[in-house]
């Protein structure tokens, strides 16, 4: 689905859904992206001829910097808050419910958000220099939508030393030790064929047997509709105050003058 300022794309080939998004400042997400992920997840879960959901962005820097800071700035209503931290929940939630799994590919590195998205799926592939960064405490709001994600793919404790060093980058060795990469390679050429096998292998498999397994790997998240949604009430009050605007207003003149 194309959009002003970003699009989201959604492929079928041979029992595999590719999910792509972009956005030209570095893969950032405004909720419209946000949405439309989340529509094109669930769309390709219920389709019979999907059998695993592959995750991924374009371009070659950032897999993902997180929330967009145009439309963070723009809010300024607790509902409007709401509404597009909601996005992330949707993204999540998405996720965990559809019968197949869902591989992310994360060929750069993730900040905020994209790193919620990458602890989000079932199995994540990186790129060697793929980086990730927890940043949202340096801006006033802290890791809320998705640190359920982040938690239960590293365990509380990397969670909260995650969250509180926000501006701190962990590289891809620290995130394949600590469980948020299943593997990291040092091509994107490399990248791309593990994933492709991974698929192959995928699609063969019952998917009876997979969905079932889906219901396993996620148990004990049944609650996460609801979770996810008082977490977004949370950072879309937060995101009001006169702390992070400032934040982010510097966050925005530093980029500028890069």
């Amino acid at each position: 689905m194309a959009m002003q300022d970003g699009y989201v794309n959604s492929t079928i080939l041979d029992g595999v859904a590719t999910v792509t998004f972009h956005h030209p400042k570095s893969n950032s997400l405004p909720g419209q992206v946000l949405r439309a992920m989340a529509d094109a997840i669930s769309a390709a879960g219920k389709d019979h001829l999907v059998r695993v959901i592959v995750l991924r962005s374009e371009g070659d820097k950032a897999f993902c910097a997180g929330a967009s800071f145009d439309e963070l700035v723009a809010i300024n209503t607790v509902d409007e808050g709401l509404r597009f931290f909601n996005g992330f929940a949707q993204v999540i939630n998405a996720i965990r419910t559809v019968p197949v799994l869902v591989l992310g590919r994360i060929h750069a590195h993730a900040v905020g958000g994209g790193v919620g998205l990458a602890c989000a799926v079932d199995i994540a592939y990186a790129h060697e220099k793929a980086s990730v960064r927890l940043s949202e405490l340096a801006i006033g709001i802290g890791p809320f939508v998705v640190g359920p994600a982040v938690e239960r793919k590293v365990g509380v404790g990397t969670f909260g030393l995650l969250s509180a060093t926000p501006a701190l980058r962990r590289d891809a060795d620290w995130c394949v030790q600590h469980g948020l990469y299943a593997e990291h390679l040092p091509t994107i050429e490399a990248l791309d064929a593990r994933i492709e096998a991974h698929t192959r292998e995928l699609v063969g498999y019952s998917p009876d047997a997979m969905a079932e397994l889906k219901k396993v790997l996620w148990r004990g998240t049944e609650d996460w509709d609801t979770l996810l949604a008082e977490r977004a009430e949370i950072s879309g009050r937060l995101v009001l105050s006169h702390h992070t605007r400032e934040a982010i207003g510097r966050f925005k003149a530093t980029a500028a003058k890069r």
